[in-house]
């Protein structure tokens, strides 16, 4: 369903990988975990961030130790070195939305797909972010999900019937 933000809310926790549905877990069972699928071009790695202090700039520094991985960075050109701040920028503002609106983030999981990156931040709020319209650039805070929606192909929401919470998702095209 489309949301009056712009962004896209599902019921159910799934995100297809290389055309078929993969169930998500909504927590993680270690504090960082590679689920790596190489025969199907996704790699995925999540950070547990439930009991954690300092969780906008641990899931910026684990985000960025991925593109490094993944070598998005050291950026070839200005325009890769954009993409990967741009990356960095949208983890923080989905963290931090989560931290000041939903209780705390739960974990942070970034799939690597061939053209698209997903980067999906679970908590266990029920709220339901969005832009603030109209969006008034002078004015300090409630940025971040404006931000999210300029930066991004597509974000949204997914929520797991009976379950509390949900998982913010955002997708952000690949370097070319």
């Amino acid at each position: 369903m489309d949301t009056a933000a712009g962004g896209r809310e599902a019921e159910g926790s799934v995100h297809p990988a290389a055309g078929a549905a993969a169930e998500v877990p909504a927590v993680a069972d270690a504090p960082a975990a590679a689920d790596v699928s190489a025969a199907a071009g996704v790699d995925v790695r999540t950070l547990a961030l439930g009991a954690a202090s300092g969780t906008v700039p641990l899931a910026r520094d684990f985000t960025r130790s991925l593109l490094y991985d993944w070598g998005w960075l050291p950026a070839a050109s200005a325009d890769a070195r954009a993409a990967a701040e741009d990356v960095l920028l949208v983890v923080s503002e989905l963290v931090t939305n989560a931290c000041l609106h939903a209780d705390g983030p739960e974990l942070l999981r970034v799939v690597r797909r061939a053209k698209v990156l997903r980067l999906e931040v679970a908590d266990r709020g029920a709220g339901q972010p969005a832009p603030r319209t109209p969006h008034r650039s002078g004015r300090p805070g409630g940025h971040g999900m404006f931000i999210v929606q300029r930066l991004c192909l597509d974000w949204g929401i997914e929520r797991s019937p009976g379950e509390p919470g949900k998982t913010v998702w955002a997708e952000l095209a690949a370097p070319a």
